[in-house]
């Protein structure tokens, strides 16, 4: 791959990134939504590397409530990043991070990362995509619709509205793409919205297990 498709194709993944953020509700400016490729290159250069791509956001209802999203030069990612990245987490009181990986984690990486979050007591949350997985905005696709998650206070009222245990919902499995997309937890309830010709739209909720 030459530097130019290289420079293109991180440029597509971080705006990928910059549109999940907002869809999980962190404060993303409309420059960072809209940036072109032009004024990708204009910030962080002709061949940036991956590391400057570092990315910190707050939650628009939650100052306090921060991410990091932590893009990794090397191809196979071993144990030392992991430290690394939990080490700034600690640092800086930031308790979630994404790792966007070129390939894969290792063996020992993928242990080292289990034993760290499960070190802290759950405290610190740390998800894994691989870069292939975020050129295209699967949200942007045709055939998926809207999806939202609901607030805790929302699922209360729908399961009371309609006398509903929350397993008598229809499931999503916490695996799947649009799941991980949202950073959804087990437990947690999406609205999905479709087109209806009769309708206007038709409304369902998944629960995530």
């Amino acid at each position: 791959m030459s530097q130019d498709d290289d420079t293109a194709k991180l440029f597509r993944i971080r705006k990928t990134m910059s549109k999940m953020l907002h869809d999980r509700g962190y404060i993303v400016t409309q420059a960072d939504l809209h940036l072109t490729l032009d004024q990708f290159k204009d910030k962080y250069g002709d061949a940036p590397t991956r590391d400057s791509l570092t990315m910190l956001h707050q939650m628009r209802d939650d100052p306090e409530c921060q991410i990091f999203v932590f893009f990794e030069d090397e191809p196979k990612v071993g144990v030392k990043p992991i430290k690394k990245n939990l080490e700034r987490m600690q640092k800086e009181e930031v308790s979630r991070a994404i790792m966007v990986v070129q390939q894969c984690l290792t063996a020992f990486a993928k242990q080292a990362l289990n034993n760290s979050v499960n070190s802290t007591g759950g405290k610190y949350k740390i998800e894994q995509f691989n870069e292939k997985e975020l050129l295209i905005n699967i949200t942007d696709h045709i055939l998926v619709p809207k999806h939202s998650l609901l607030t805790p206070q929302e699922k209360k009222a729908l399961l009371l509205k309609y006398k509903l245990k929350e397993t008598q919902l229809p499931r999503i499995q916490s695996k799947d793409a649009v799941s991980r997309y949202f950073g959804l937890n087990r437990g947690d309830v999406m609205k999905i919205e479709r087109p209806s010709e009769t309708a206007g739209r038709y409304i369902t909720y998944r629960l995530v297990v």
